[in-house]
């Protein structure tokens, strides 16, 4: 979001889960003790879920560093200790600092909590009048999408959105909102809180119009080699988005990683597999989907 807002001369230090460019402008203070190594989606799955029980982050900082950055802001988060470090981890690396920043908490929940964090971190940069310049350009993005779907006079159409493949997780948080304004509802997701593991029978029995898959932290080429754990299960070819040939596999910065920017692109490209009739996805979108379509699947 710093980046969107033009703001990145502020910015010193950063995950190492952020975006490339960032990854190779600034210093990374943040590790993850899961880092660089391959796992499966029901491994990571395990890992992770096993650390929150026993109350263990697997998420760290470089002290040294963050020292030497010597920040006068640390922006943190507590939608998702799986995701990213948390504001306990966080307080805890700042006690150790010579110098106390200011801590600023972003838990959104909602779509409008997100474009809400917009006008928080460029007010606590200095910088309000860049939020509102930003969030400008987003609601003209967001109501083109809208009014395209109004005149076409589109019906909402039955999704499901897969956040996990193993096991299978529903969508939630600002996702369900990104659906409705693309012109369609997910009735399994959880709007404004946690996705949740959802059983392949209740997945069945919903039987979606279109199947969108974009695990948290997979691009698409990362899903594409487990989509045989869905394709392989029980009642797949049956399924409506199946025999229609409306799946997809869609990169996860599009609705998991929570920048107005890319979830307005998450939204735009949704419209456009969802009423291919009325909205187009852009060019520059392109490459941040595919439909299974044209993919010869193992399910062996």
């Amino acid at each position: 979001m710093i980046y969107d807002l033009r703001l990145d001369h502020l910015l010193h230090g950063v995950t190492f889960e952020c975006p490339p460019q960032a990854l190779e402008e600034k210093t990374v203070v943040v590790r993850c003790e899961m880092e660089g190594k391959c796992y499966s989606s029901e491994e990571i799955d395990r890992v992770f879920s096993s650390s929150v029980h026993r109350g263990r982050s697997l998420y760290y900082t470089e002290d040294d560093l963050l020292e030497e950055i010597s920040p006068d802001i640390i922006f943190t988060q507590d939608v998702c200790e799986v995701c990213q470090i948390n504001t306990v981890c966080t307080r805890t690396a700042v006690a150790k600092l010579s110098k106390t920043p200011e801590t600023v908490i972003l838990t959104p929940q909602s779509l409008q909590d997100v474009f809400d964090s917009v006008e928080t971190i460029a007010s606590a940069l200095g910088y309000r009048e860049a939020g509102v310049t930003y969030m400008k350009e987003i609601d003209k993005r967001l109501w083109s999408v809208v009014d395209s779907l109004r005149r076409g006079r589109v019906m909402p159409r039955r999704i499901m959105l897969m956040e996990w493949m193993e096991p299978i997780y529903n969508c939630g948080h600002w996702i369900p909102h990104q659906i409705g304004l693309a012109g369609g509802i997910d009735m399994l997701s959880n709007p404004s809180g946690d996705s949740i593991v959802t059983p392949w029978e209740k997945v069945l029995k919903y039987d979606p119009e279109v199947l969108v898959i974009a695990p948290c932290g997979f691009k698409v080429d990362r899903t594409l080699e487990e989509i045989h754990l869905l394709a392989s299960r029980p009642g797949w070819e049956s399924m409506k988005a199946v025999s229609s040939n409306e799946v997809y596999v869609v990169d996860y910065e599009l609705f998991t990683q929570p920048s107005a920017s890319t979830l307005v692109d998450g939204i735009e490209l949704l419209a456009g597999i969802i009423h291919p009739d009325h909205m187009q996805v852009s060019d520059r979108l392109q490459r941040k989907f595919k439909n299974l379509e044209a993919i010869e699947l193992n399910t062996g």
